[in-house]
């Protein structure tokens, strides 16, 4: 008796599930990719391998950003410190103190602290920090008031709407170039000067790209 299906179609239903559960693997690790905190979701705060307190050393002592993330006014990159940047006060300040063993070790055998990053865009997405800073986005308009916070987290979703919001009306989030870096200073429209922020606009040829490949590159 000749068979009414060829012998090949009997690999189909195991392929069927092979097929379904491939593609909810790819389903389910680009949801786990591309939706988590380290990008979208406001409060995400991981724990840090040493208790750094913002508010203290910001809020307090009034170090600047630049102290710790050198050249983020220069580079595309806001790099994390290093364990030199902080014995430099350290080795006179609370030299010996347990929650400084990391940053001691990591001095001691060059290995890099290692730092949780906290905010994060997706790999598709081009961000420049030096393009920003030094055309007025002060550090709050992305990160908060870092100065308030004693463990750092993501005050803003960082989201393509987020990021458009600023880039079809820049003169909103402008700040003087001297004020970018002071976590406490307001933009020129909330001081009242939205036609320097204007001017400031047009001199500076401040024209954030609103296409896909602006920053999608």
């Amino acid at each position: 008796m000749s068979h009414v299906f060829p012998r090949w179609s009997n690999a189909i239903p195991l392929q069927i599930i092979l097929y379904f559960f491939l593609l909810g693997a790819i389903v389910t690790a680009g949801v786990t990719y591309y939706f988590t905190p380290k990008y979208l979701r406001v409060g995400y705060a991981p724990v840090q391998p040493v208790p750094y307190d913002h508010s203290l050393h910001v809020g307090q002592l009034g170090l600047d950003c630049r102290y710790c993330h050198s050249n983020v006014d220069r580079s595309g990159f806001a790099n994390l410190p290093t364990a030199q940047t902080c014995m430099n006060c350290h080795k006179l300040i609370n030299p010996e103190s347990p929650l400084l063993a990391v940053v001691r070790a990591s001095y001691e055998n060059g290995e890099p602290v290692p730092w949780v990053q906290v905010h994060k865009i997706p790999d598709y997405v081009y961000f420049n920090h030096a393009a920003h800073v030094s055309r007025g986005v002060g550090c709050v308009e992305c990160h908060g008031k870092v100065n308030e916070m004693p463990v750092v987290y993501q005050a803003k979703s960082l989201s393509m709407k987020f990021c458009l919001t600023c880039h079809r009306n820049p003169v909103q989030f402008l700040r003087a170039p001297a004020d970018v870096f002071k976590p406490d200073s307001q933009t020129l429209v909330a001081q009242g000067r939205a036609a320097e922020a204007a001017r400031f606009v047009h001199d500076w040829k401040i024209r954030p790209p609103e296409s896909c490949s602006g920053c999608h590159r």
